[in-house]
């Protein structure tokens, strides 16, 4: 019986912010990141913000360049 994999997901805050990341498994074992960014106050709107597909070879990874590009992205545009 094949069980498909799962995706791991982590919340983060930051500011006013809530960073949901979460890491998606890919071809040959690695792992891809998404990102949706949500204000924590009106207008909490949902954000899906792209992120550089890459080779991470971890959920781990993959979650922290997700983290990684939600603060710079709050930075620049929050």
């Amino acid at each position: 019986m094949y069980v498909a994999p799962m995706d791991a997901t982590r919340t983060f805050r930051h500011q006013n912010y809530e960073l949901l990341c979460s890491a998606k498994a890919v071809d040959a074992g690695k792992f891809s990141p998404s990102l949706v960014v949500c204000k924590q106050v009106w207008p909490t709107r949902p954000r899906v913000i792209a992120v550089q597909r890459g080779d991470y070879l971890t959920e781990e990874t993959a979650i922290d360049a997700a983290h990684a590009q939600g603060v710079e992205w709050i930075l620049n545009y929050g």
